[in-house]
């Protein structure tokens, strides 16, 4: 078996050596802040928050600032699953009881309207990253499977959504290549792509639109009065404006957001591209698969027909040593025909997850300081949207971005000090219980 390509987090400014990276369609030459410039807005992080918040508040003629610590799509945005998902990540029974059903039913129309934005800013930009349609959802028991159907019964009768399905068992296992599930639903509603062609993508739009955007330039902090003075190793920003969209690179920047907010490490492989008779097997359909666990397993096949594995998850701050072989485990209780199947690509990256696993979105500072977070593994549409409704609220249509702002979001016990302990015994249990 040979040597995966293995990306540890570091202070290099390139991408991990990812599938992505080495599939990398396009270059958006950028280079640092040099000195002190003004802006009406500054945004920090250059992932699909920021790329799509200096896309649209370009497009709305104000002057942007995006300064990134790295490249744009450094992060998760141009690491993880490329799942293009339906919903939030709360079902909209749980969000009825959360928020209410008017609430809940503006959030599902707010994520079908976050696809619709991801396709159009593919197709308005030439945007070439793979964009396919499908992603199924398996049981991995049989209780889930029945309250499952019961859910797809309830979408499409009260929410007439009619992209989604129902599978029993023995369809699912045709469907995905393997008979450890029971049953589960296929959204051809939803899609799945290539995430960091997708994130250079918007990068190079909103440089189009004249949005302007800094590489390799650190934000250190920012002093409020009349404006926001952002100071970076570089230079800084004066702007009336700031967006913090940093998401599981926020660190100690904004204390009082820390806290709302859990970094995780999630980690994928990239087999050896699948032989036809594999093909045949696995994922016939070619759609993307996110499993019931609640440490999920997503996977779904690549442009030249490899496996791309995501499995696994740490909390510390550092990656496995053997990410390769830390993610073939749970990838082989799935396929063990792929046993003798080379791994080519191992990474990971690093996510931000919310106690209730909904997005927090707000602003403090009567204004100044707006942010979008925590999108809890769902972050390819949702993000992108954010990016569009932080624009929007800047301009004086906030009522989408409120909604989001109206949803509960507690700090983790602890504090963004003392979180660690408690989330870590917390994901271990449930770890066990995908198990049991």
């Amino acid at each position: 078996m040979a040597d995966a390509l293995v990306q540890d987090r570091s202070d290099t400014s390139d991408y991990p050596d990812s599938y992505y990276h080495a599939t990398q369609n396009r270059v958006v030459e950028l280079e640092p802040l040099d000195g002190d410039i003004r802006a009406d807005v500054c945004i920090v992080g250059g992932g699909y928050t920021g790329l799509s918040a200096a896309l649209h508040l370009a497009q709305r003629g104000y002057e942007v600032a995006l300064l990134e610590a790295r490249k744009p799509g450094w992060g998760a945005s141009g690491r993880n699953g490329g799942q293009l998902c339906s919903g939030q990540r709360k079902d909209q029974v749980t969000l009825t009881g959360m928020v209410g059903e008017a609430a809940a039913r503006q959030l599902w129309e707010l994520a079908e309207a976050a696809k619709h934005l991801a396709r159009s800013l593919i197709a308005e930009h030439g945007i070439d990253c793979d964009l396919k349609p499908g992603i199924a959802h398996p049981d991995h028991k049989q209780a889930y499977a029945r309250d499952t159907e019961a859910y797809v019964d309830f979408l499409r009768e009260q929410y007439d959504y009619a992209a989604i399905e129902y599978l029993e068992r023995d369809a699912m296992a045709e469907l995905v290549g393997s008979d450890v599930y029971f049953g589960g639903s296929l959204d051809m509603g939803a899609g799945h792509l290539h995430p960091l062609n997708y994130a250079l993508g918007l990068a190079a739009a909103a440089r189009a639109a004249g949005a302007a955007l800094y590489r390799d330039t650190v934000v250190e902090g920012f002093t409020e009065g009349p404006t926001v003075r952002v100071r970076s190793d570089r230079g800084t920003v004066t702007a009336d404006h700031v967006v913090l969209a940093c998401n599981g690179y926020l660190g100690r920047l904004e204390p009082r957001l820390a806290g709302k907010i859990m970094p995780i490490n999630n980690f994928i492989v990239a087999t050896e591209p699948l032989a036809a008779e594999q093909l045949a097997v696995v994922n016939p359909r070619d759609v993307a698969i996110a499993d019931s666990r609640f440490v999920v397993n997503y996977y779904r096949l690549s442009a030249d027909k490899r496996l791309l594995f995501g499995g696994g998850e740490n909390y510390r701050r550092n990656f496995p040593r053997d990410i390769a072989s830390f993610v073939r485990k749970p990838m082989l209780e799935i396929y063990p025909r792929l046993a003798s199947t080379r791994i080519d690509y191992a990474w990971g990256g690093t996510l931000a997850v919310t106690l209730n696993r909904m997005p927090h979105f707000g602003r403090l500072d009567d204004g100044k300081l707006y942010f979008a977070q925590g999108y809890s593994g769902q972050g390819v549409a949702l993000a992108t949207l954010a990016g569009k409704l932080i624009a929007d609220a800047l301009a004086g249509e906030a009522e989408n971005f409120d909604l989001f702002g109206k949803i509960p979001t507690c700090s983790f016990p602890g504090g963004a000090l003392l979180r660690w302990p408690g989330m870590v015994l917390g994901m271990l249990y449930y770890a066990l219980r995908d198990r049991l």
